[in-house]
């Protein structure tokens, strides 16, 4: 048995009822839903009590999955993405298939392929991409730890991910690049 596979049902039932959670993923804790329901993006937003004009990034299990959410991706990112150790978000233009309040006015979507077995097992059982965004009121610095993040926001989601909360390593948020049309990258976060 998979030591979290509690956790994996139990987000499973919450986001197919348009909930959010609170979990664990290969940077920092996240909020997430799922990232095709407008109301469950809105709850996040409402949550961090953040600007819908601040964009949140979504998590994908599979490179390959770039594809269903990308209208023209630049094939060379697939060797950007391998060639980078920490975990990198990217964003990309021509976003398709996700709830419109998460796509930027742009029409760009940032996305990360996760590498922490927990998300790619849940992403790939929900069979849609997962919101993340950081488990923090918008404006004050991420959590390091679980045992940092704000009540409130512990307070606010429907499921708790009882995977990892006491990991005492501090974690830090994924590097941002912008893809950009001339296949250079931007990059917008180390």
């Amino acid at each position: 048995m998979i030591p979290f596979s509690n956790d994996i049902e139990q987000c499973l039932i919450t986001l197919s009822n348009g909930g959010i959670i609170l979990y664990p993923t290969d940077t920092i804790w996240g909020i997430g839903c799922d990232a095709t329901s407008a109301t469950a993006v809105e709850k996040v937003y409402a949550l961090k009590k953040r600007s819908t004009s601040k964009n949140m990034i979504i998590l994908l299990a599979e490179e390959k999955d770039i594809l269903t959410h990308v209208t023209q991706p630049e094939l060379q990112i697939f060797d950007y993405i391998k060639g980078v150790s920490k975990p990198t978000t990217v964003i990309y233009e021509g976003a398709t298939g996700l709830a419109e309040n998460l796509i930027s006015e742009d029409g760009t979507i940032a996305i990360r392929i996760v590498s922490d077995a927990f998300c790619r097992l849940l992403i790939k059982r929900f069979g849609k991409p997962l919101v993340s965004t950081s488990a923090n009121i918008s404006g004050y610095p991420p959590p390091a730890i679980f045992n940092d993040i704000d009540i409130t926001i512990k307070n606010g989601v429907d499921y708790i991910v009882q995977h990892r909360q006491d990991d005492v390593l501090i974690a830090a948020p994924s590097a941002i690049v912008r893809w950009n049309k001339n296949g250079i990258p931007t990059i917008i976060r180390k």
